[in-house]
């Protein structure tokens, strides 16, 4: 069983990672597609330590990316949230959703609830989102949220020869575009 916080949307319960996530997180991971932006593939064992990374850093920093399930079939579906390893360009809210939960919303829907959680519970004072020039879908989300194309950035390792963009936003500025935000 996952503690932490609980997020509740329309939809989606998000969670911090537990245990019982494994096989949807391997599987996610596992899927050539989803992780085409987000760092390639993983075989199972590596599945587990990137899990085990972000369950961690639920320890670690506070806060982390959580599990999105949806409230009605209980489903792990993909993850979203707050990221911000060491050496990482800035505050970041990123997502990646299963391949079968594609183009439904979910990222939308748990990213909008997110980005409320960094800056209502963690007081954060801007974000970023980590974008690949040509990941047209996260690009399309980012400005339905609001952010902007901020310009190039760059990953630590192992990461660092993934051409990414910082798109992001001040506190301020989500709290104008939350107000005009549609589902």
């Amino acid at each position: 069983m996952s503690s932490g916080p609980f997020l509740m949307t329309e939809r989606l319960i998000l969670r911090p990672p537990a245990a019982q996530d494994m096989d949807e997180w391997a599987a996610f991971c596992a899927d050539e597609k989803v992780m085409h932006h987000l760092g390639g593939p993983q075989t199972r064992s590596e599945a587990w330590r990137s899990l085990c990374s972000v369950a961690g850093a639920w320890q670690i920093r506070g806060f982390a990316m959580f599990s999105m399930i949806r409230r009605d079939t209980g489903e792990w579906i993909g993850r979203t949230g707050p990221w911000m390893p060491e050496d990482w360009p800035g505050k970041e809210i990123g997502w990646g959703v299963a391949r079968a939960q594609m183009g439904k919303g979910y990222a939308y829907e748990a990213a909008v609830a997110s980005m409320d959680y960094v800056f209502d519970v963690l007081r954060w004072d801007d974000v970023i989102h980590t974008i690949a020039p040509d990941n047209i879908a996260s690009q399309k989300l980012a400005r339905r949220l609001g952010s902007v194309n901020l310009g190039p950035s760059r990953l630590p390792a192992p990461f660092a020869d993934h051409p990414v963009d910082a798109w992001g936003q001040s506190r301020e500025e989500w709290s104008k575009n939350r107000k005009n935000l549609r589902a």
